[in-house]
């Protein structure tokens, strides 16, 4: 995890962006959980060590990585968006009753973006996918 994070402020550094503890800190968490948290979730897990990070500065940020490439917003049509550090190529599995998210992978869905560029001429940029039902805790 800690040299992810590393050349993640490398990054940052490079394209001129101060790194601060806070910011420092915010992108740890994402690197270190798999929960694709939202900005409140990281706000409540960040703030009893840094009780002076507000949610504004926690929004700041996650643009801030968004735009810089380094976080992935996720939005599901429930107005909070989720961010996942993990920018591999995977999915997500979403219980429709606790809201959990997992991560899957399938590479052979990969054709699909040559598939969908050769029948339509599109330059295509990636897609996204969702797989919703009950996890286990819920379906029991």
């Amino acid at each position: 995890m800690a040299a992810n994070v590393h050349s993640a402020l490398e990054q940052l550094k490079m394209n001129g962006v101060r790194m601060t503890p806070q910011r420092h800190a915010i992108l740890g968490y994402l690197m270190d959980t798999k929960s694709h948290p939202t900005a409140d979730e990281i706000y409540k897990a960040l703030s009893p060590t840094y009780p002076s990070m507000s949610v504004a500065t926690i929004y700041n940020n996650l643009r801030l990585f968004v735009e810089a490439g380094l976080v992935r917003e996720l939005t599901y049509g429930d107005d909070s968006s989720r961010f996942d550090a993990d920018l591999s190529d995977h999915y997500h599995a979403i219980c429709k009753n606790c809201g959990q998210i997992v991560d899957f992978g399938y590479p052979p869905l990969l054709e699909v973006e040559k598939v969908a560029s050769k029948e339509t001429g599109f330059v295509v940029h990636g897609h996204r996918m969702e797989i919703y039902g009950l996890c286990t805790t819920c379906n029991t």
